[in-house]
C-alpha cells in the first residue's frame, strides 16, 4: 500500500533533463521549492541561484583543569549570502544537551549533567543585548535590534562559559587530567536554502549539521598540557621546549613514526614552556568545526603521508594516548595506511585537510581533522574502528551533509569505506565476514516493523536499531549494488561527479541522486525508488529451474546482486554473477539462462554481504 502510494506521488521536478524525465522520485514540498528557486538543479549540480552563508570565527577558550570549567570569547563575522531578510539569529550550543531538562535519546547518569551554557556578554555590531541562555536547549533565539539584510554581514561578539561533563561521550573528561573539548563553542545555526533555520534539536543520536566556516583560535592551557586541536598549529616554538617542537617539525616531513613526548617526558614536565598557563593557537578555512584535546600525560605520536602525489602533498599524522593502552601505538600507522589508501582508492579523492589527530576517549567518533576512539584489547578491531571514524573525512566534513536529517549520506558511506579498505588490508573473506557480523546480521535477522522503514525517512523521525540500520547497513548496501551493477570505473566517475557537485556545500539525497545519473550518464531513479523510497528488504528465492533456466523470486524487492551457484550432474560447478540491473524491469521476478545445456543437479542463490532473510528457500536440488 505505502509503495503504490509513493509511486502514485512522483513528482520531482526534472524538466531541465530529459535523461531523469522517465522516473519521477518523490520530494518533499521544501524540497521542490529549492528546485524551483533555482538553488539546486536537477543536473546535480548546485543550482545558479545556490548560496550559503559564512562565518568567520575568531576565538580566545580557556580551560581549567581544576575546576573543569570551559570559559570562551569570540568574535563572529557573520554574512548573510542568501536572498532572506534575517530578523534573529539562531544560536547552537550542543553542549547543553547535558542540562538536565533537555532531551535526549537515551538515559543520562548525573555525571553526564551540568548546568549547561552561561553567556555573560552578548552583542551584534557593537550593540550590546541582553541574552539570558538559562533557558536555551540546544538552540537559542536573539532578536535582531535591526534586521540582516541580504548580502551584508553582522559583528557578533560573546563570551560564555560551561562545564566540562564528568562522564565523558562525545566530549567531556576523558581522565581527572584529560578532556576532549567538543562542540564547545556557541555558534550560529545553519540557515539553508530549503529549510531556512535548523532548529532540530541534539538528541545525542543523530549527529550534526554546520556551515563551513574560517577559525582562528586559541586554547590557554595550564602548564605541561599539550593540547591537540583542529587546524594548522601556529606557535610550537611558544608553548613547546625546542627539543619537542623540533621533533613535531620533523614529522611534517617524514613518514617515520616520531615520538614527540614519551610517558616519562610527559610526567618529567619536560614538555611544554613551564609557564603557568600557555597558551595554543590554531587556524582553518573552509571547514565545518573545530574541537581540541588536552593531556597531561598523554604520550604524543607523530608521522605524516603523502594524500597527493601529483602536489606532493603531505598530511601530519598524530596520535596521543594513555601509555597503558595496548592498541593506540599503531594509531599512526593506521592512520598513514587509511590517509594514503582513502586518496587513492576509494574514494579516491586526496585526503583534503593537512592533519589527521586520533585521541584516546570513548567516543568512537569522527570530527573535523580528528577522531576520537575508544581503547580496545584487539588492535585489529581498533584499526577498524579508526578506518570508520577517518573515512568519515569525506562524508561528512569534504561534503558539508545535514547528519541531522540524512544521517545515511554520512554513515553509509563511512560503513561502505570501511568494508573497501578491510578488502585491501585483511582479505575479502575476512571483510566479508566481519561486514555481514558487524553490519548486514543485527537487520536483516530483525523482523520488527522499524527495519523496514523506507531508507529516505528523515533520521530524526527513526529510534532504536531502525536507525542505526538505515543510516547504516542499508545505505551501504545501496552503494555497494550500485557499484557492482556500474562497475567500478563508471561508479567512480559518478562518485565522483557528486564529489565535485558539492564538496564544500551542502547536499541533499537529491542531489546525490541527480549527481550519480549525470555522472553515469543513466537514468538511475528506478535504482534510487527501489532502494531509499520503498519498504523492502532482502530475500530471494529459487522459484523454479527449467532446462537451462533459474527463475529467481524476489520476495523482499531490494534490487540486490547476487550469485547463481550451479552443480551439474557431471559434478562440475558453476557461477553466474547477477547484477542488480537483473530487477529493472520486474523487481519482482527475475530468469537467469544459463550458457551451459548440461542436466542441472543443484541451484543454490548466494548474496556474500548481501544476506537474505530467509536462506532455506535460497537452493533448489534435481528429484
Amino acid at each position: 500500500m505505502m509503495r503504490k502510494h509513493v509511486t502514485l506521488s512522483l513528482l520531482m521536478l526534472c524538466a531541465a533533463s530529459p535523461l531523469l524525465k522517465a522516473q519521477e522520485l518523490y520530494m518533499p514540498r521544501n524540497i521542490k521549492a529549492a528546485y524551483q528557486k533555482n538553488t539546486r538543479s536537477a543536473d546535480g549540480k548546485p543550482g545558479k541561484n545556490y548560496w550559503q552563508n559564512h562565518g568567520k570565527y575568531d576565538m580566545a577558550i580557556t580551560v581549567d583543569a581544576k575546576t573543569k570549567m570551559v570559559s570562551g570569547s569570540e568574535t563572529i563575522q557573520y554574512t548573510n549570502n542568501s536572498q532572506d531578510t534575517l530578523k534573529g539569529l539562531v544560536i547552537r550550543f550542543v553542549n547543553n544537551l547535558h542540562k538536565p531538562e533537555s532531551p535526549r535519546g537515551g538515559q543520562a547518569s548525573q555525571d553526564f549533567l551540568t548546568r549547561g551554557l552561561e553567556i555573560t556578554s552578548f552583542s551584534v555590531n557593537g550593540e550590546t543585548y541582553n541574552v539570558d541562555a538559562k533557558n536555551w536547549g540546544t538552540t537559542g533565539d536573539v532578536r535582531l535590534k535591526k534586521a540582516l539584510l541580504p548580502k551584508t554581514s553582522a559583528t557578533v561578539k560573546i563570551d560564555w562559559n560551561y562545564p566540562l561533563s564528568k562522564e565523558s561521550g562525545r566530549e567531556g573528561q576523558i581522565d581527572s587530567t584529560t578532556f576532549y573539548v567538543a562542540y564547545s563553542y556557541p555558534r550560529v545555526s545553519v540557515y539553508d536554502d530549503y529549510n531556512g533555520w535548523d532548529r532540530l534539536p541534539h538528541t545525542d543520536r543523530q549527529e550534526f549539521y554546520n556551515d563551513f566556516n574560517d577559525y582562528v583560535y586559541s586554547v590557554k592551557a595550564p602548564k605541561n598540557y599539550v593540547v591537540y586541536g583542529t587546524g594548522d598549529f601556529l606557535n610550537p616554538d611558544e608553548v613547546l621546549q625546542p627539543t619537542f617542537a623540533d621533533r613535531l617539525k620533523k614529522s611534517y616531513k617524514s613518514g617515520e613514526i616520531i615520538h614527540v613526548a614519551n610517558a616519562e617526558e610527559m610526567r618529567s614536565g619536560k614538555v611544554t614552556k613551564q609557564n603557568e598557563w600557555n597558551t595554543w593557537k590554531f587556524s582553518v578555512n573552509n571547514i565545518s568545526d573545530v574541537c581540541f584535546g588536552l593531556s597531561n600525560h598523554y604520550v604524543w605520536d607523530a608521522s605524516s603521508v603523502i594524500v597527493d602525489s601529483k602536489a606532493n602533498r603531505r598530511t601530519s599524522t598524530q596520535a596521543a594516548y594513555d601509555e597503558k593502552a595496548a592498541d593506540f601505538p599503531g594509531s599512526v600507522d593506521w592512520s598513514n595506511k587509511a590517509l594514503a589508501w582513502f586518496s587513492t582508492n576509494w574514494p579516491g579523492v586526496a585526503y583534503p585537510f593537512s592533519k589527521m589527530t586520533a585521541f584516546q576517549g570513548f567516543a568512537d567518533m569522527e570530527y573535523p581533522m580528528m577522531v576520537n576512539d575508544s581503547s580496545t584489547p584487539d588492535p585489529k578491531f581498533s584499526q577498524f574502528v579508526q578506518n570508520h571514524e577517518i573515512a568519515h573525512t569525506y562524508f561528512p566534513f569534504y561534503m558539508g551533509i545535514n547528519e541531522t536529517r540524512y544521517a545515511y549520506m554520512d554513515e553509509g558511506w563511512a560503513t561502505t569505506l570501511e568494508y573497501l579498505i578491510g578488502i585491501d588490508q585483511i582479505g575479502k573473506d575476512a571483510a566479508v565476514k566481519a561486514y555481514k557480523a558487524f553490519r548486514v546480521n543485527r537487520w536483516i535477522n530483525d523482523p520488527s516493523t522499524e527495519e523496514d522503514q523506507p531508507v529516505i525517512a528523515m533520521s530524526t523521525q527513526l529510534s532504536g536499531a531502525g536507525y542505526g540500520n538505515n543510516a547504516y547497513v542499508k545505505a551501504s548496501l545501496s552503494y555497494l549494488a550500485l557499484k557492482d551493477m556500474l562497475g567500478d570505473d563508471l561508479f567512480k566517475k559518478a562518485l565522483h561527479t557528486y564529489m565535485d557537485n558539492w564538496n564544500g556545500k551542502h547536499p541533499i539525497p537529491w542531489d546525490y541522486f541527480n549527481s550519480m545519473n549525470s555522472g553515469s550518464g543513466q537514468n538511475l531513479n528506478w535504482f534510487f525508488q527501489n532502494w531509499f523510497f520503498s519498504n523492502n528488504y532482502i530475500d530471494l528465492a529459487v522459484e523454479k529451474v527449467n532446462g537451462n533456466t533459474v527463475v529467481v523470486k524476489n520476495i523482499g524487492g531490494f534490487a540486490v546482486p547476487f550469485n547463481v551457484n550451479v552443480e551439474y550432474a557431471d559434478g562440475s560447478k558453476e557461477t553466474f554473477h547477477q547484477t542488480p540491473a537483473v530487477w529493472k524491469a520486474n523487481e519482482k521476478a527475475a530468469t537467469v539462462t544459463l550458457k551451459s545445456s548440461k542436466k542441472i543437479a543443484s541451484v543454490v542463490l548466494d548474496g556474500e554481504i548481501f544476506m537474505d532473510a530467509k536462506p532455506a528457500d535460497n537452493s533448489w536440488k534435481a528429484n
